[in-house]
Order: C-alpha cells, then structure tokens, then sequence
C-alpha cells in the first residue's frame, strides 16, 4: 500500500512567510492535487509539522502563523487515515512514530511532497529508504530556496530542487512529474 508523506506544508514557505519559496502557488496547487488523490483512493496521509526549538530561528515557532499548515491543509476527520507528526528536525522518521504508524498500515511505498526539497523533503525520503521504503517524489509538489555560500558559490531554488531530487533518484528514489 502506498501512503502520502506531506512535508511541512505551513505558513512560513509562502510568500509572507520567513522562509519564503519562489514556486510556493504552483508546489500548493501540484500538493493539493495529490492529497485529493490519495483522500479519493482511501488512501493514508502523514501530514508532518515542522516546529524550531526555542533557540533557533523565530520560522516555525509552535502556536504562531507560520507554523500553522497553510489554508486548507492538514488532517481532515471523515477522509480516512490521516495524522499529524511533528517534528523538530529535518527527517519526519527521527523523533516521531511515523514509522511505526506506516508499519502498522502495512504501507510499503511513500510519495512525499513538500518543503523544503534539499532540507526536510531529502531527509525524510533518505530514512524512508533506509527503512525499505519505495519512495516516489512528485517534482511538481516540492520546491526550495535559493542558496548562497561564500566559498561554494550559488544555486537558484530550480537548480538546488533538481540537484536534491538527482541525488535522492541516484539513491533508488522514483521521480515522477505528475501523477
């Protein structure tokens, strides 16, 4: 059984957000589009939350807007299995039982969507791997940030999308563009 991983799919990516990404209408619109798929096939959706810890960045600070899941998303009641998982780190597998809780579905693959490609996405699709996991990547439900480093040069948020969803296809994860 294949289950939907949706990675922090809050507030503070959009364009009023702290951690702002230059696709985030077209990733909504491709992530909204997969999560009316999976509800209309009953199928399960881990909706993950990103939160910082009190001594990092002020993004994500629990009980704030930008932490909240962007409008519209977020578990329904009555759309089968979905649940939040929270998390304080890049990986949704590290410090929360999504694990345990896809086991216990008997889900053997994963489609993860959302943000940030190179950070949480790449991460949580790494352990999903690790834990034997088929991993497939919408690349139209996931997008990034430009980076800037002063002795490796720079990378807009397309090339860095692709470069993070090449190393995670190299790994055995499937990339799809639509589906």
């Amino acid at each position: 059984m294949e289950a939907l991983i949706v990675i922090d799919v809050q507030n503070e990516f959009s364009a009023t957000g702290k951690r702002p990404v230059p696709n985030h209408t077209h990733a909504i619109k491709a992530i909204n589009q997969q999560v009316a798929r999976f509800r209309s096939e009953g199928r399960p959706i881990a909706w993950v939350r990103h939160f910082n810890l009190p001594h990092e960045s002020p993004a994500f600070v629990p009980g704030t807007w930008g932490a909240e899941f962007s409008p519209g998303f977020g578990p329904q009641e009555g759309c089968g299995k979905e649940q939040e998982f929270q998390k304080n780190v890049y990986g949704a597998f590290t410090g929360s039982n999504i694990g345990p809780w896809l086991q216990q579905l008997g889900v053997d693959s994963v489609m993860i969507v959302g943000f940030f490609t190179h950070g949480c996405v790449s991460t949580t699709s790494r352990e999903a791997i690790m834990a034997g996991l088929q991993v497939t990547l919408d690349f139209d439900s996931t997008d990034t940030c430009d980076l800037k480093h002063e002795v490796l040069g720079q990378q807009t948020a397309d090339e860095v999308k692709r470069a993070a969803l090449l190393q995670l296809a190299n790994m055995g994860a499937t990339v799809v563009k639509g589906r």
